[in-house]
């Protein structure tokens, strides 16, 4: 059982560590709208993640096959979600600070926590790199690999912790700059520099090569 858990735990935090479009978001939301909503959105993530952890050590090996053929689709849609959100946010940033108030909006509704939660779970969930890395490393362990329903079970719920651990760390490093750049221009700078590099991190979804 600890076998499981050392690989579950660095299987977590094997596929959060990586700061790509849904962590520069992240900490991009939680800067605009607080801990609350930041902590909600990293626990979207790490359900996803714990999910498609589940799937692998489920069956990922024959789940690999199944979603070669969509995985261009899948990487397309994700990316162009992040696009949107990424110049939604943008401009709502940009209308905030025209009219004197801050940016604490994604959109014209308030970003609640379960919103939060649902929305980073949905983008998470886009991505089905995840459960390809789950199944590899899965793979690769051999003979070692999680087998019993006991060392599965460890295993995803230690990948769901270290997945959640490190969301919420992020969602922190958000809620420490939101304080720091607290003024009208800080959020607005924080805001175009967040979503100018989600677009980028975004558009790397679907380069070639």
């Amino acid at each position: 059982m600890s076998a499981a858990l050392v690989a579950g735990l660095l299987a977590g935090y094997g596929i959060a560590i990586p700061v790509g479009a849904v962590g520069a978001y992240l900490v991009a939301v939680t800067a605009r709208t607080g801990w609350r909503t930041g902590a909600g959105a990293a626990l979207g993530v790490a359900t996803a993640d714990g999910g498609y952890a589940l799937l692998a050590v489920a069956g990922g090996s024959a789940l690999v096959p199944l979603l070669t053929p969509v995985m261009t689709p899948l990487r397309w849609a994700s990316a162009l979600v992040l696009a949107v959100l990424a110049v939604r946010g943008a401009y709502v940033a940009l209308a905030a600070y025209r009219t004197g108030g801050l940016a604490s909006r994604d959109d014209g509704a308030a970003l609640t926590p379960a919103r939060a939660y649902l929305t980073f779970l949905g983008i998470t969930i886009l991505n089905p790199m995840t459960v390809v890395y789950f199944a590899a490393l899965v793979l690769a362990t051999g003979p070692s690999a999680p087998a019993t329903p006991l060392d599965r079970t460890v295993f995803v719920l230690a990948a769901l912790v270290a997945s959640a651990s490190w969301q919420l760390l992020l969602a922190l490093g958000g809620t420490l700059l939101g304080r720091t750049l607290a003024g009208r221009r800080g959020r607005l700078v924080t805001a175009l520099a967040s979503s100018t590099l989600i677009v980028v991190l975004a558009a790397r979804l679907v380069a070639p090569g």
